[in-house]
């Protein structure tokens, strides 16, 4: 399966959504490359950051932010049961590329109004997409929520019938992911039990299920 995370509004939390992807998907002994699309290299810079720390590799990593990434992740996701990509902002060309490398397409999408009205340009892409590939699934995920606000009620009503339809697994606005970004670690190793791991935990077990 290969998963690409895309908006193309930036600071949507697609890099810490990545990054806990990939791990809890390698959770059950499995083989999984996350692929740094973004040209800020920040999953580059936290998977940096790790091995500072001491802390051991999860999953593969590499950097492709590279308009060709459709005709090479298939060559590089040899081996790997999971691909992750984490997508860039704003770069046309590189979106339409992780699109057509893409057997999901996961759009983070804060609890706002303009999150969702920024969307728009990615789903005109995504419409083009599936000329190509018609079997491209796409989900939105509902992220950095505060739980029980009328944003986030008001978000889940906006989403309940669009298209795509969005993941019921929420994730929510909690300091422990600043912590991560800063030391290389996941949710689970900072945080034990924490709601932020059981989150992750959630997302990937409905990725999983949507895939299948």
């Amino acid at each position: 399966m290969i998963v690409a995370l895309l908006n193309q509004k930036g600071g949507v939390g697609k890099t810490t959504l990545a990054t806990h992807l990939a791990a809890e998907l390698a959770r059950p002994n499995y083989w999984v490359l996350l692929i740094d699309a973004d040209p800020q290299g920040s999953a580059l810079d936290w998977s940096v950051q790790r091995d500072r720390e001491g802390l051991p590799r999860l999953f593969a990593m590499t950097g492709l932010a590279r308009e060709t990434l459709h005709r090479e992740v298939p060559e590089l996701a040899r081996g790997y049961q999971h691909v992750v990509i984490d997508g860039p902002p704003r770069v046309t060309g590189l979106v339409r590329s992780a699109l057509l490398a893409a057997d999901l397409v996961l759009i983070p999408v804060q609890p706002s109004p303009y999150d969702a009205w920024a969307a728009a340009e990615l789903l005109r892409l995504l419409d083009d997409a599936r000329g190509w590939k018609p079997g491209l699934e796409a989900r939105f995920v509902l992220n950095r929520c505060i739980a029980r606000t009328l944003l986030l009620r008001d978000a889940r009503r906006e989403l309940a019938g669009t298209l795509p339809p969005a993941l019921a697994t929420t994730v929510g606005q909690r300091v422990v992911f600043a912590r991560c970004a800063r030391t290389g670690r996941l949710a689970a190793e900072e945080a034990p039990g924490s709601p932020a791991a059981r989150e992750m935990a959630a997302l990937a077990a409905e990725v999983l299920g949507t895939a299948r």
